[in-house]
C-alpha cells in the first residue's frame, strides 16, 4: 500500500504562469457556476459548483511537468506523461463518487439538523472516497495477476 504524503518539494515544479493559469481557469469556472446558479437557480447552480475547476488545467501540467523530469533524463516522457494524467484522472473519478455520496447524504439529512448532516455526509465522503479507492486498487492488482499469468509480463510501458 502505497502512503499518504505531503510532498512541498513539489510546489517548486511549478513555474508561476502554472499556478496563475491553475487560477485563472478555477475562477472562470466558479464565476460560470454563479451565473448559472443566478440564472437557472441554486439546484442547478450546484451542479455546476460541483464541475472540477481545476481539473483540466491540473491535468495538462502533470503531463508536462512528466516529460519535463523524463527529458531531463535523456528519456522523451510522452507516455510517462499521459499515464501520470490518466491517474489524476481516476483519483478525480474516484473523488467524485464521493462527493455525489455528500451531497446525496446532505440532502436527505439537512431538514433534521445542518450539523448532524454535515457530518453525516462528511463521514459518507470518506467512506465511498475510501472503498472506491480500495476497489480500484483490487481491480488493477487482479487485472495485472492475470496478465502476468499469461506469460506476457507487465502490460504497462512505463516510459519510453
Amino acid at each position: 500500500m502505497t502512503p499518504i504524503r505531503f510532498s512541498p518539494s513539489s510546489l517548486k515544479e511549478g513555474r508561476w504562469y502554472e499556478y496563475l493559469i491553475r487560477f485563472a481557469l478555477g475562477g472562470a469556472a466558479t464565476v460560470f457556476a454563479g451565473l448559472v446558479s443566478s440564472r437557472y437557480g441554486a439546484s442547478i447552480g450546484g451542479l455546476f459548483l460541483a464541475l472540477p475547476a481545476i481539473f483540466c488545467a491540473s491535468a495538462t501540467l502533470i503531463e508536462k511537468h512528466e516529460i519535463r523530469r523524463k527529458r531531463e533524463a535523456d528519456l522523451a516522457g510522452e507516455r510517462r506523461g499521459q499515464m501520470a494524467a490518466a491517474v489524476d484522472s481516476a483519483g478525480a473519478a474516484l473523488g467524485a463518487l464521493g462527493m455525489l455520496a455528500f451531497a446525496m447524504v446532505f440532502s436527505v439529512t439537512a431538514e433534521t439538523s445542518i450539523a448532524a448532516a454535515f457530518i453525516g455526509a462528511s463521514l459518507a465522503w470518506l467512506v465511498i472516497s475510501m472503498v472506491a479507492w480500495y476497489v480500484r486498487r483490487k481491480t488493477r492488482s487482479v487485472r495485472r495477476g492475470r496478465t502476468e499469468q499469461k506469460g506476457s509480463g507487465s502490460a504497462i510501458v512505463r516510459s519510453r
